[in-house]
């Protein structure tokens, strides 16, 4: 294996850990259950929220910034919200040190605040009580914001990117005069995530609704988007969340319509996080290390020359340089790795760690003959190919290399969703083959938290393209109108 990766084949959840921190994306700091992402991670993290921001922007968003702090008494406004939260929320009581004379450092206990401040786990309350003054008409409407921020939720049991006390997020908090208007949002940026994670992250996901008992603390309806990982389990990827007039309520924003009436506005908020980065490794990466979709990949293609002299390695740079420019020229990132610390095959090693798309190596027999060896990451084949087109070769590959990430993973999904009709059946394929199991559910919330008690499977979403069908709940044999997706999940 490279650099010593175990096999995600006999222990999935070493494998991720080892090929996040031998990969150079994030570690573990000196705070407990947080991360520090490292440069390369970042720069993924980075081209994610660039891709994600203009889509946004492109949909009539502007983005700006609310306080990482919240008075405690605004949580108790939205009883389901609070709720939802309480068991995860990093309280601020005091905000002074002090020296107690002893050479300690204490909190001093004459600094207590007034009321004590809630370190943001998602921003719904502030954000609501700041656009009750920023909003009095319909010609305020609609008011479409994002925020790109931190958040924390004191996890008891972590791992990186899928779960940390911190992350990184964007959530977007919009107010519109209708409740059609407000659906239409909702769904509009569930459809903006869907194209993100297949278009960019090449990975596969199914849009639906969460349940009841799965749907976001004062929400009316989630939306979600649901991935499947190699595994076989699930990761939820994205939500979107029409609230209804709960916040508009609990924090009296209200406007005046066309017509002079006064009432409360309609509102949604949507969010993605850094857990999109576990996803992005889960869903496509092997032994080798990370397999990245090129639209995501900080370095595109690597050129690593091949030589024994400096004579050698100044023909060699020459013609590498040159197509370094070719391909920046295509708006291609690229690098040319001529670092004499390092061996030829140690490179090779570095970068399939590190999921580098493209690999361009040269040698002296390659100046020569006007070739060069074409190394792909994700079939991870190899071929010479003559230099002439170089840079329209390596640009229609990276396009190949994109779709045929997402289409291996596509094939997974499809293979890994099996329809069952009994719980027997539904405990044994748990185990033996994970994946999305289509299943009867008879609507009741009583049932669903039996199946998850049992067997620690949840229903995922119930697919917005779902067909009715007439059917028995598989645990407690009721009538059923439609199929829903179970699976166990991160």
């Amino acid at each position: 294996m490279s650099k010593g990766i175990t096999s995600k084949n006999d222990d999935y959840s070493q494998w991720y850990n080892e090929l996040v921190t031998k990969a150079d994306l994030a570690e573990h700091s000196a705070v407990k259950g947080c991360m520090v992402i490292k440069p390369y991670g970042y720069s993924i993290w980075e081209k994610m929220q660039a891709a994600l921001d203009k889509m946004f922007k492109d949909t009539g968003h502007s983005n700006a910034y609310f306080p990482l702090f919240i008075p405690k008494s605004f949580f108790s406004k939205e009883a389901a919200h609070v709720e939802g939260f309480a068991t995860e929320c990093a309280v601020v009581t005091h905000y002074r040190l002090k020296n107690d004379g002893n050479g300690n450092i204490i909190v001093d206990p004459d600094a207590k605040l007034e009321e004590e401040l809630i370190v943001r786990p998602t921003s719904e309350t502030i954000i609501w009580n700041t656009y009750r003054g920023w909003i009095q008409s319909y010609r305020d409407l609609p008011l479409l914001i994002n925020q790109w921020a931190n958040v924390v939720r004191w996890e008891m049991r972590t791992r990186l990117f899928l779960r940390t006390t911190e992350f990184l997020w964007q959530e977007g908090h919009t107010a519109h005069a209708t409740s059609a208007e407000a659906v239409e949002e909702a769904e509009r940026m569930l459809d903006v995530y869907a194209d993100f994670a297949e278009n960019w992250m090449a990975m596969p996901v199914i849009k639906g609704i969460k349940t009841a008992n799965e749907r976001f603390a004062g929400a009316v309806e989630t939306y979600c988007i649901e991935a499947l990982m190699q595994d076989g389990k699930a990761l939820q990827a994205g939500t979107s969340h029409f609230l209804g007039q709960n916040f508009a309520k609990a924090f009296d924003v209200k406007f005046t319509s066309k017509e002079g009436k006064l009432d409360h506005v309609w509102a949604t908020s949507w969010g993605v996080s850094t857990r999109l980065m576990g996803a992005l490794i889960m869903a496509h990466s092997d032994d080798q290390g990370l397999v990245l979709p090129p639209k995501l990949a900080p370095i595109q293609v690597v050129i690593v020359p091949i030589y024994r002299n400096d004579e050698d390695l100044a023909q060699i740079s020459e013609v590498a340089k040159a197509l370094v420019a070719e391909l920046k020229a295509k708006n291609i990132s690229v690098k040319y790795d001529d670092r004499d610390t390092q061996r030829p095959g140690f490179k090779f090693a570095e970068y399939e760690l590190k999921g580098v798309p493209v690999r361009v190596a040269m040698g002296g027999r390659d100046i020569e003959n006007g070739t060069a060896e074409i190394a792909r990451r994700d079939t991870r084949e190899k071929q010479t190919i003559t230099r002439d087109g170089l840079a329209g070769y390596i640009e229609t590959l990276l396009d190949d290399i994109q779709t045929n990430i997402y289409s291996k993973a596509y094939k997974f999904r499809a293979e890994s969703i099996v329809k069952v009709d009994t719980y027997d059946e539904f405990k044994r394929l748990l185990d033996e083959k994970p994946g999305f199991l289509s299943a009867h559910w008879d609507g009741t919330p009583e049932s669903e938290q039996k199946i998850k008690e049992e067997t620690k499977a949840t229903i995922r979403c119930i697919p917005l393209d779902n067909e009715l069908e007439d059917g028995i709940c598989i645990y407690s044999g009721k009538p059923s109108k439609q199929r829903v997706l179970f699976a166990r999940a991160y």
